[in-house]
């Protein structure tokens, strides 16, 4: 036997680890293996989701851009009380919200009503039609709109015309440029909140409505005593959402109004929009971004304590 094969035999017959070490390997790597499946999602999460937010919250505790940024505190979010312009926003962004996710929200609800009726034929061509509005992409949308509602040769004045209503400024009057935003809004979305609330009438059974029946209960108190109840939990989801992305509202009065006429259209998620890209004051806009984070946390735990089942 040479020399190498001497040296190379004791690792060739070197037996696996027995008893208590082993046992412990092969725990580990038990233990290790769910963590390792984790390890790119996790690190996905991190890279970009949570270091933005951490970094956005010490970008929010300085001031100015670039070299010349520095520490500021809390300046950003004293200045935030103090500013007006962030509370027209706001004020704008809640006026829209309390007209529009109750409108947008009772239509859908009425539409998957009528379209789950019995009466109804070809539902799918129905839900496709109910549906269309909510894949049309938002830009596109607020440039429909934008010819439809313009005061001169727009489709809606024509329309108003015909029936011999006046003409109405719909993107250059304060008021009426809000309910141009709320027209949008509940025509781009009332077709899928009216799908999720069809799918939730779908699971209710109808041996409910049919003992309902028999003992003279009518449509409304059926509606009233059964549907509502059990579309409680598709409510609360659809109520949260649509409060949610209202207060983020962006890209609609962007495109119409651009928050005008006279910042009445100025929205929290544009004036965080307008300090960060056309001012560059990354700080501040940072703040505003939390600011409404907190909005939209506090608002979420209230309705869904309101709104939620109870124990």
């Amino acid at each position: 036997m040479t020399t190498a094969t001497r040296l190379a035999a004791p690792a060739a017959t070197a037996p696996a680890p027995t008893g208590s070490a082993g046992r412990r390997a092969a725990r580990l790597r038990r233990r290790a293996l769910p963590y390792l499946l984790l390890a790119p999602a996790l690190i996905l999460f991190g890279f970009f989701k949570a270091y933005p937010v951490v970094s956005s919250l010490l970008l929010s505790l300085t001031t100015g851009s670039g070299a010349a940024t520095r520490d500021a505190g809390l300046a950003n979010y004293r200045r935030l009380l103090d500013d007006p312009l962030f509370w027209t926003a706001l004020r704008n962004t809640a006026e829209i919200l309390v007209l529009q996710v109750p409108l947008m929200l009772g239509l859908a609800l009425l539409l998957a009503v009528g379209i789950n009726s019995a009466l109804v034929r070809w539902r799918a061509v129905w839900r496709l039609g109910v549906f269309m509005p909510a894949v049309t992409g938002l830009v596109a949308t607020g440039v429909l709109f934008a010819f439809l509602l313009r005061t001169d040769h727009g489709a809606v004045n024509w329309l108003l015309d015909l029936v011999g209503l006046p003409a109405v400024d719909w993107l250059g009057s304060p008021f009426w440029s809000r309910i141009a935003i709320v027209l949008v809004l509940t025509w781009h979305y009332t077709g899928y909140n009216a799908v999720i609330y069809l799918a939730g009438l779908q699971g209710i059974p109808k041996e409910l409505y049919e003992a309902a029946m028999v003992d003279g209960a009518g449509p409304l108190r059926r509606f009233r005593s059964i549907t509502v109840p059990a579309l409680r939990p598709v409510l609360l989801f659809t109520v949260v959402l649509s409060t949610i992305g209202t207060l983020q509202l962006f890209d609609e009065p962007y495109v119409l109004t651009h928050g005008g006429p006279d910042n009445a259209t100025l929205t929290v998620s544009m004036y965080l929009y307008q300090n960060g890209f056309r001012y560059f004051d990354f700080g501040y806009a940072s703040a505003i971004a939390y600011a409404l984070t907190l909005l939209v946390s506090v608002l979420g735990a209230v309705q869904m304590r309101l709104m939620g089942e109870r124990e």
